[in-house]
Order: structure tokens, then sequence, then C-alpha cells
């Protein structure tokens, strides 16, 4: 059996040091304790230590409200897309044993669907959601046994949305339609229409299960459809009307349990750090609805605790916030850490909801109007109007898809020309929705500038920190180990002295200006 390379993992080895240095008395083990908290330190050149890194939608084109236009820019209408923005672009190895290496979130992953080996990935490869849990505990794949089904938040880590939704496609084959995942690193299938499925039925199976129910109570898993680009609620059973539990394409994940655990910390003014994946989020909402172009302009516009750099996160970075622990009908609250705050409203039905909230990434589509859509996240109960039964003309207005789930709306237009909704589940079409706002928290401190001119001694401190400089210092920031700001003073000096004999202990970062520029160094205060 292979055994796996361990991370380095900078925050347990900070907090391992600090309690050797709390609880021993010797001297060697004291010392011991600041060379690891050292190695924390210096371990990356990243400040934060992100456990959860969100990947990149890979969404590079621009739209309007219909189609894809030239790229805009900060002064034109719809900037502040998805495509303005570029996070961390996806990066994979694909191994020699089967299994693909995801660079980016430290994920090791089952290279295809194809489960009988037989070359080719139809209905045959697909499982119930209770199978797909029982394969992943014998399997040994690249001679790994510790393989486990994806929750929802690890497999969303591999959508991109430079796909093309195919619903509504009228021809034959797939050519040309484009999945939302990258099949030339993935075996990847479509609905095999040859076995009576839809080109859609691409939908992949998790361990996440909806902790209310959906439609007339069916039990509920969260999967990733990678035909259609959507995030939906899929019964654990069988249809309605089957008598099979329904199957599912299954990917193993392997690597990071931390993956997709936030850790987020209230600033005390507004607003919420995400530790885990190194992004800073507005406390409230936006507390009304808008179209998608007014939902652009009002986050480029929008300052708030001293930042003005504030936008519409794209897809992936919202449904990192979302807790599928959560719902309206089990924690009579939106599905979001309670350290948040969520608009209340009243829904299609007139029962008390919460909202969809708008994502700076669009839902392309092979319609005539390919960009006439954007991704949302439901917060609250994705709710849709089933026709039942069908061709009946009776519609029941029902939690459809779950709090949770991700799908689309026209990002123009009015709600009432969408009396019951879109689609075959009548997904309610609301087009006025909420925002939450987030920033990302690496432009506080930036990187560590191991080549400085700026020295500090002693290191590490117990009462006094000095700081020289061959320039004249202007200002510092001091930060502690989750980049909250303890302390900013403003100064004209290239020697000072500073007491910090109040502080805690722990691993400090001093952000340095002088005229020409600002550098990064740290320290440990004892």
């Amino acid at each position: 059996m292979k055994i796996a390379p361990i991370p380095l993992n900078k925050i347990a080895i900070g907090i391992l040091s600090r309690y050797i240095y709390r609880t021993q008395n010797s001297k060697t083990m004291k010392r011991f304790a600041l060379f690891l908290l050292m190695i924390s330190l210096f371990a990356s050149e990243s400040i934060f230590s992100q456990s959860y890194p969100i990947v990149d939608t890979r969404q590079t084109e621009c739209y309007d409200n219909t189609t894809d236009i030239s790229e805009p820019n900060e002064s034109d209408a719809f900037y502040g897309q998805d495509a303005n923005y570029n996070g961390n672009q996806p990066s994979y190895t694909i191994n020699t044993d089967g299994t693909v290496t995801d660079n980016i979130t430290g994920l090791m992953w089952s290279q295809t669907t194809d489960l009988n080996g037989d070359g080719m990935i139809n209905v045959y490869d697909k499982l119930s959601q209770s199978e797909a849990v029982a394969a992943a505990d014998t399997l040994t794949l690249g001679d790994y046994d510790d393989w486990r089904l994806p929750s929802i938040k690890e497999q969303y880590s591999l959508i991109l949305f430079d796909g093309t939704d195919p619903s509504g496609y009228t021809g034959t084959g797939t050519d040309g339609i484009i999945p939302f995942i990258d099949d030339d690193i993935f075996g990847f299938g479509f609905g095999d229409v040859d076995n009576d499925e839809r080109l859609i039925d691409a939908q992949y199976a998790t361990t996440t299960l909806y902790v209310s129910t959906t439609m007339m109570g069916d039990e509920t898993m969260f999967g990733v459809n990678f035909a259609d680009g959507r995030i939906k609620g899929y019964p654990t059973g069988p249809m309605p009307g089957g008598t099979e539990d329904k199957q599912y394409y299954v990917m193993f994940v392997r690597g990071n349990p931390d993956y997709g655990i936030n850790a987020f910390i209230d600033n005390g003014n507004g607003t919420i750090t995400d530790n885990a994946t190194s992004l800073m989020w507005m406390q409230d909402d936006s507390g009304e609805g808008m179209n998608w172009e007014s939902a652009l302009n009002y986050s480029e516009n929008h300052e708030f605790a001293g930042h003005s750099d504030w936008r519409l996160p794209n897809v992936k970075e919202l449904q990192s916030i979302i807790d599928y622990s959560r719902s309206p009908a089990t924690s009579s609250s939106a599905a979001i850490d309670p350290l948040f705050n969520c608009s209340q409203i009243t829904d299609e039905g007139d029962e008390t909801n919460y909202p969809f909230y708008w994502t700076g990434t669009t839902h392309a589509n092979m319609s005539t109007q390919a960009g006439g859509a954007a991704a949302y996240i439901a917060f609250g109960e994705a709710l849709g109007f089933m026709e039942m039964p069908p061709e009946s003309g009776t519609y029941n207005l029902l939690d459809v898809h779950g709090a949770g789930a991700q799908r689309s709306d026209p990002k123009t237009g009015d709600p009432a020309d969408y009396p019951y909704g879109n689609g075959p589940q009548g997904d309610v079409i609301r087009i006025f929705n909420y925002i939450r706002l987030v920033r990302d928290i690496q432009t506080d401190i930036g990187s560590i500038e191991k080549n400085s001119n700026i020295k500090l001694y002693p290191n590490p401190v117990k009462n006094t920190l000095n700081i020289s400089s061959q320039n004249k210092i202007t200002r510092i920031e001091i930060f502690n180990s989750l980049g909250q700001n303890t302390l900013s003073m403003n100064c004209q000096s290239g020697n000072l002295q500073i007491d910090i004999s109040a502080m805690k202990k722990g691993m400090y970062y001093i952000k340095s200006y002088t005229q020409n520029m600002s550098t990064i160094t740290n320290f440990i205060k004892l």
C-alpha cells in the first residue's frame, strides 16, 4: 500500500508549538517550540494557510444581458462579473495509477466514472447513493484504501463555468456541447440516451444529504450535474413513480479532509472573514433584490468597513459559505452560518423564506440568448411549481431542490412572465435577487518579503519591538495570525520602538510603509 505524503500544515504546527511553549518548563523544549513556530511562519510565502482554497470557475468570456461581449473596463456597464476577476486557476496532475491530483485543493480523484472498465461511460456505470457510499469503502484504486464519496463542496470544486447548458437541446450527439468539468482530464459521460436517459442525466452522487426533504417528503441528496452546471437535490430512493433507487455517476476522492470546512471570524465591524478560503464577506446582505446588471453596479461601487474593493462573488465562492446543516424547515434559518445576517422574504406561496443570491457567473446555454442567465445560490428553499398530475393544469409549490441548491435566473425581465416557473420542475423565477458582497483578504497583508531591508529585533520579543530601516518608515500595521489588524500608527522615522507587551502571545505580521513601497515581515510575541 502506498503512503501518501502529508502536507505541511502551518496552522497545526503553530498550535502545537504554542502548546509546547506554554506547558513545558524545559528550555530545550521551549526552543523546540519556537523552532516549530518559525517553520509555521516560513513554510509558505502565503500569509494564510488555506485549507479550503476555491478553484476559479474558468469563465473567461464576458456577457451582457443576452450575449458575449468584449471585456468591459471599470467604468463600463457589466464590469465586475466573473471573467473580470482571476482566482486560483484550475491545475491538475494526471497520475499513472488512474488518479488525478488537484494541485489547488490537494484532493486526489478517481479519474473516470467508467466503473466496470469497459471503456465506455453509460448507465451501467451508475450507482445509487447508498451503493456509492459502500463502494468507496472497498475501493483500492492506486493502492490507496482511504477513498470516500465526496461531499457536495468537494465535488463542486471540480465544476467549471466555461461549459454550456444543453437543456432544451434538440440535436443528436454531443458534438459542440461543453460539459461543466474538464473532460480532457476526467472521464465524463452525458446521460445515456440509448438507455432511455436524457442527455442531461449526468448527476454525480455525494455524501451531503439535505437536512429537510424535497418534493412530497423525499429524502434528498445534493448532487452536481456536470452536464447542465447546477447543484440540485435528488432522491436517495426512487424517482416519483419509480421502484428502483435513482442511479448516479460516481467519482471518489481522498486527501485534505478539511476541504469544505469554513473557519469564520466575526471581525466586529460588519464583516466576516473565512480564514479557510481567505475571503472576507459582508455580514449583511443588500436588503433588497435587483437584476443582474444592477447587482454588478451595486457591488463595484460599494464601500464599507474601510474597504472599496468589494465585488459580486463568483458562484463557487458563494457556494463555499452555504451551511448544509441548516434549512428553513429544520433550523428556521437560511442555509448559512448564524454569524451572517440573512434577509427574510415572503415567497411565491406567501410563506416566510430566504432569498436567492446573485453571483457574477453567467450560466451560458445553447439558446439564441447564450448569455441570458446568471447563476444564483438558494439560501432558502429552492422552490418550484410542480404540475401534479402531469398535464392536469394543477400546480403545487414545493421545495423541489433544497436550500443550498445552485440554479440560474434570467438576468433581466419581469418575474410575472413566469407564473409557473421554468423547466421540468417549474423552478420559480425571481430575477430580482439579493447580493452578499465579498473581497479578498490577501490584499490586506500580502506575502512575506524575506529579503527586506526592514530589521526587527529582538525576535522573538516579549515587550519592546525595535524596527529599523534604511528608509524612513511612514506607517506600520501589525496583524495577528488570523489577519486581523491589531495596531496601526503613522510615523516618520527609520528607527522605531513599539510597546507590544499587551499583545497576546503568538505569530504577528508587520507591514511597514516607506515612501516608495510596503514590506511584510514577521515576529513572534512571547
